[in-house]
């Protein structure tokens, strides 16, 4: 068994050898003698001589088995020894100090629940020995110092050292501490804790063709844009930038923030060309005078990677807090901050993105380059966070030997990645060329500094709205993608829009939110929600094998589209859509009784979805919405049916389309809304067997008929506010059926 090493794990005694209760005493006051000799001053020095003496005396009369009050001994000849220099400790150091002088026989008091522990999915990307303690929500900063103090107190009375190395106080509450693994078990029970964390690192992610892509001209040649007003404040958490390279000269201002590991290995070359690499490619991506998609931008370095493009979560966590503390000294809209790295999921990390996010900033991250599914990484998992992947010069997922972009359903769209060529840390007219989803996200952040600057007051959720409704849609190989992952990851890639200051007309911004899949066992749910300023529209579900039970909507802490897996079912996904309106407020209304049609409840409200539940756990299958004046949706036998029905405040109209193939089965029916009619409800019908459910991709609605099944319709339901020509129909007047 291989020995804990009492210098670096803060073990005061050698834990493979058997000792008793009073033996470790002895061995741990020995141990607090010589690290209180370190911290005394050179004329202090003889006074541990002599107590170095005695507690040798004690340990061969430990030897010798006469052993009486021996703990009592070792503390005392502790106390005399450090007599005359206690002067130079400081005041957390008396603290514990006074705590070693009493007689350890008061047990220590904890909460009776314990914290939950969390550690990241990579055995290879922890940080043993580093902590992040979470404190609830409400919990003040005395609290929160009240808490580590006691945390040491109880790790000292237990011959354990710790180190509080950072406190947060931004966008939450904790502090990150160095402890032996050991002292876990009190710290999960302490007063105010919600969770503790194990420290993990993340690590950098990533008129050339890439430029040419995201704008669509008929010449096919980028053109910054040149009129509206400033761009806004790019934050790029990277490594260093290089300040004075031509393609960012006098538009970086470097910040006093740094937070990264030490280098591994003990020789690694810190030369300014390999520290400012890829900060410096990332940076010229966003903002170069002739690399970068948004010219001209600001942009702030914080730094969170060392040399090798690593950093770790803690470090991560602190730069955001300085950020926002910045912001708050010196507010400034609007404001992206750029993640080009990526670490295996972090609750905590996430949190802080959210909070950033709700206080008004722009997060862009990396989705990650481990041909994997994003969900698992942070901050790309945070749903507010707008996720980018990578993507080659034919619109294809990147793929860069062995490694290649995450995807999945924490994907919002894809950007450029592949042989990307920027801003070159070896010298200050250098280029150089670098594939990732670093690059990836760095093209996002220039689109959306290009949106902010003509549209300054937009918000974060409507940012991505935006970068998905302009973006090239269906235009990568669904074969190319994993085939898991296929339904769910969003087709499309990021691209300069030709009129970023117009809300694209005024249309009705829509998307799909996938959940994760549900279990296998029967009545196992899928939750899908929404984000922050988005309204649910509808929801439905897919079923792989076509065994599910149904969905709804339900009112949690949050509206969520829930789907049932049914009995026997192989897991099922639930599909909310998701659409950007602050003019609409929309509910759910359930059937009286099971079998009956669900109605919205006056002609003001807008049918936009139907959906249906089982509650036996049946094979659901869906009917007919219908418009006009009933504005319901109708339920099969056995079946609860549910209708979003959303309130008008404005002059939304909506109308249902349907299509049913009258040849041979499909593999797929779909049915689309048309030009300046946006898909808010999708459903299928069924004379026979029912579908394995439905879902939008895009302005489309698809259903997946059980296998040889004929007679299966698509239904999609579409609104849109008129255009300002055209006058609006009364409300709940039906504008017409296709």
């Amino acid at each position: 068994m291989q020995q804990k090493s009492s210098q670096s794990r803060g073990v005061l005694y050698d834990k493979t050898v058997p000792l008793n209760k009073s033996e470790k005493h002895l061995i741990n006051s020995a141990h607090l003698l010589l690290i209180a000799s370190r911290a005394c001053s050179s004329q202090n020095k003889a006074r541990f001589f002599l107590g170095g003496w005695c507690v040798w005396v004690c340990v061969c009369v430990w030897k010798m088995r006469l052993f009486v009050g021996l703990y009592q001994l070792s503390s005392l000849l502790y106390l005399v020894a450090l007599a005359g220099c206690e002067e130079d400790y400081t005041e957390d150091e008396e603290m514990i100090l006074s705590l070693i002088r009493q007689v350890d026989s008061r047990p220590v008091l904890e909460s009776g629940s314990s914290a939950q522990f969390l550690r990241c999915t990579k055995d290879a990307w922890r940080i043993p020995g580093q902590y992040i303690v979470v404190v609830r929500n409400g919990t003040r900063d005395n609290q929160v110092e009240r808490t580590a103090r006691r945390l040491r107190v109880n790790a000292a009375r237990r011959g354990y050292l710790i180190s509080i190395l950072r406190t947060y106080s931004g966008a939450f509450h904790g502090f990150l501490v160095q402890m032996s693994s050991d002292v876990l078990h009190m710290a999960v029970k302490l007063p105010h804790v919600e969770y503790i964390e194990e420290d993990s690192s993340i690590f950098a992610q990533g008129s050339p063709w890439n430029l040419e892509r995201i704008v669509q001209t008929k010449t096919g040649k980028y053109k910054p844009p040149s009129k509206g007003g400033s761009f806004p404040r790019v934050y790029i958490m990277d490594t260093t930038i290089q300040a004075n390279h031509r393609e960012l000269a006098q538009r970086v201002m470097v910040t006093d923030f740094n937070s990264v590991p030490e280098e591994d290995g003990v020789r690694v070359h810190r030369q300014a060309s390999q520290c400012d690499s890829h900060g410096t490619h990332t940076a010229g991506v966003v903002s170069g005078r002739d690399s970068g998609v948004a010219p001209g931008a600001s942009v702030n370095s914080v730094r969170v990677l060392n040399c090798q493009g690593k950093g770790t979560v803690s470090g991560a966590l602190a730069g955001l807090e300085y950020i926002r503390a910045s912001l708050q000294v010196q507010p400034i809209s609007p404001v992206i901050v750029l993640l080009p790295f990526a670490g295996g999921f972090s609750r905590t990390l996430n949190a802080a993105c959210r909070e950033m996010v709700r206080s008004g900033a722009v997060l862009i991250a990396a989705a990650g380059n481990y041909q994997d599914d994003a969900c698992l990484y942070s901050p790309a998992s945070e749903p507010e966070v707008i996720t980018v992947g990578a993507s080659n010069a034919a619109d294809q997922p990147l793929t860069v030997g062995t490694m290649g972009t995450n995807v999945g359903r924490c994907v919002d769209l894809f950007a450029p990645g592949d042989d990307i060529v920027s801003a070159s840390g070896d010298c200050p007219t250098c280029f150089t060329a670098k594939s990732g989803t670093s690059q990836a996200a760095a093209h996002v952040a220039g689109i959306a500094a290009v949106l902010l600057k003509e549209n300054p007051t937009a918000r974060s959720v409507e940012v991505l709205h935006l970068l998905r409704h302009h973006a090239a849609q269906q235009v990568m190989n669904p074969e190319a993608l994993p085939l898991e992952h296929r339904l769910t990851t969003p087709n499309m890639v990021a691209v300069v829009f030709k009129s970023p200051s117009a809300r694209a007309g005024e249309a009705l911004l829509c998307r799909s939110v996938w959940s994760k899949r549900s279990g296998v066992m029967s009545f196992d749910t899928a939750a899908a929600h929404c984000l922050h300023g988005e309204e649910m529209f509808s929801c439905s579900s897919y079923s792989p094998d076509g065994v599910w039970a149904g969905e709804r909507i339900e009112v949690r802490e949050r509206k969520e589209c829930v789907a049932h897996n049914g009995v026997g079912g192989q897991g099922v996904y639930a599909v909310a859509r998701c659409c950007m309106d602050d003019r609409v407020q929309c509910q759910s209304f359930a059937s009286a009784h099971m079998g009956t049609e669900a109605k919205c409840p006056s002609p003001q409200h807008q049918l936009t979805g139907c959906c249906s539940y089982f509650g036996s756990g049946g094979v659901a299958d869906a009917t007919r919405p219908l418009h006009g004046n009933s504005k319901a949706c109708p339920a099969r036998a056995g079946a609860t049916s549910h209708a979003s029905c959303c309130q008008i405040t404005s002059s939304l109209e909506c109308r249902g389309n349907e299509y049913q193939p009258c040849s041979l089965p499909l593999s797929q029916v779909e049915v689309s809304c048309e030009d300046s009619w946006t898909l808010t409800g999708c459903s299928g019908a069924s004379q026979g067997s029912a579908p394995h459910g439905a879902y939008a991709r895009g302005n489309t609605c698809i259903v997946r008929p059980s296998r040889g099944e004929r007679g299966v319709a698509a239904v999609a339901i579409c609104c849109r506010y008129p255009p300002p020509q055209q006058s609006s129909s009364e409300p709940g007047q039906e504008p017409g059926r296709q």
